[in-house]
């Protein structure tokens, strides 16, 4: 049988992401990539600690994010993304910033964080006040927060669940419940955190009900990366990668509840 009529594999552009040890979500950042894009993935190396502030630093630091980059320099990917939202506002805007600058260096390409996509994200939307959902402690929420706010946007609700392992388990629907509550008081955009947290298919579905652009960090992780490319994240509808998306009421305020956030 004559197959030549296919014309073999089509030209491939990649995109490098490394993630931490524990990332167990590949599956859903491909979801966000058009056909004629490739991820290559790497992972940093283990270390024996639960999810928290130390956990961020050391998944983070320089040299891991060097060593990562370089393990993808004989795939020569155009973009190379760091795929943890922790890792990339645990140090800050400067810390952040350090980070893009370091894996640069180590492979001579463009590179974004989760957080600093996030940013990116937000300036796209034009969102200055944000809701924020996360499955962290307490002190890594804060840290979120204060990341936040050091880009100048309001923070104005927040709901966590309090996890230190096992967050790609957490099921749609709790993702919503927290979703829910972080949006009580009025925002132009909710934010969830973590890329371990799955997120895809529950988008579309909260922007409908909560009238604003919701984001989570795969997929302005995947959009920031696809961006440098020329090229759009693909996905069900919402505002960040589709503009007949955006606008629309917000939700009014209601009375502040008790500090709430921990199920």
């Amino acid at each position: 049988m004559d197959i030549s009529f296919l014309g073999g594999p089509r030209p491939q552009r990649g995109v490098g992401v490394v993630a931490p040890f524990d990332f167990a979500l590949d599956r859903e950042l491909w979801r966000w990539v058009p056909d004629e894009v490739s991820l290559h993935l790497t992972r940093t190396p283990y270390v024996p600690v639960e999810v928290s502030l130390d956990l961020a630093r050391l998944v983070s630091e320089h040299e891991t994010l060097s060593d990562g980059v370089r393990t993808l320099t004989a795939i020569a990917p155009e973009v190379v993304a760091y795929a943890c939202t922790s890792g990339s506002f645990v140090g800050g805007i400067a810390g952040e910033r350090a980070m893009c600058a370091a894996m640069t260096r180590a492979g001579a390409i463009p590179a974004v964080t989760t957080s600093g996509a996030l940013l990116e994200a937000l300036t796209e939307l034009g969102a200055r006040r944000v809701a924020l959902v996360t499955p962290y402690t307490v002190s890594v929420t804060r840290s979120l927060e204060a990341y936040v706010a050091e880009a100048g946007a309001v923070v104005t609700g927040c709901a966590f669940m309090g996890l230190t392992r096992h967050i790609w388990k957490v099921p749609y629907r709790d993702v919503a419940d927290m979703a829910r509550k972080a949006a009580r008081r009025s925002a132009d955009a909710l934010f969830i955190s973590c890329t371990n947290l799955p997120t895809y298919d529950v988008i579309p579905q909260l922007e409908a009900e909560l009238r604003i652009p919701v984001l989570s960090a795969n997929q302005v992780t995947m959009w920031a990366a696809l961006r440098r490319l020329g090229t759009r994240a693909v996905g069900p509808y919402q505002a960040l990668i589709d503009p007949a998306a955006r606008g629309g009421p917000v939700l009014p305020d209601v009375p502040d509840v008790p500090e709430q956030e921990q199920q």
